[in-house]
């Protein structure tokens, strides 16, 4: 039991900390972010929910371009 407390405050404890002390500086820069440009973030924001583009159709045959290599 002893050496189960000894390896969660030597190994996992500092993990926890370290990855906490990330965690703060991406919303400290998140949040410096946001008040630099409102307008950015909610432009990302909606970004985030706009639907994605329609796929590129292939042309047909009757139309206008027709690439070089497939002649006349």
């Amino acid at each position: 039991m002893t050496q189960a407390i000894q390896f969660a405050f030597i190994v996992i404890l500092p993990l926890i900390v370290v990855g906490g002390a990330i965690l703060t500086l991406f919303a400290v820069g998140a949040a410096f972010d946001a008040i630099e440009d409102p307008e950015g973030v909610r432009a990302r924001v909606e970004g985030a929910f706009k639907p994605s583009t329609k796929p590129a159709r292939l042309t047909t045959a009757d139309h206008y371009y027709r690439p070089h290599w497939l002649g006349r």
